[in-house]
């Protein structure tokens, strides 16, 4: 049996998870599937003209488009794409004007 204190792995079955509304951005959902060691991983659905506000990266964060497109600090995202933001990086005015999907690393 393995001790506590030893590194464990843990799996989220995605579809399992009800969608959460964001308490910061209205059109915003996320499923939180998982943290560890100071990070965290989202699957994030902007609904069309969906915005975020204004925020700075206490950590860096990392974006992988998976449907629709969003526009992060000048840069139109589409399907495929990734943003990566270093810490202390700010955002203003994350938004989707047609809705997206992407999942997203940060640090908590």
């Amino acid at each position: 049996m393995p001790h506590s204190s030893e590194p464990k792995f843990v799996f989220t079955d995605s579809q399992a998870i009800p969608w959460l509304d964001s308490k910061v951005a209205s059109g915003v959902q996320v499923k939180n599937l998982g943290k560890a060691n100071g990070r965290a991983i989202q699957l994030v659905r902007f609904a069309p003209g969906a915005v975020f506000p204004f925020h700075e990266h206490t950590g860096p964060e990392f974006i992988f488009l998976l449907e629709g497109e969003a526009f992060q600090h000048g840069q139109r995202l589409t399907a495929g794409w990734a943003g990566v933001a270093e810490q202390g990086t700010v955002d203003d005015q994350f938004h989707s004007v047609a809705g997206c999907l992407f999942l997203l690393c940060y640090s908590v």
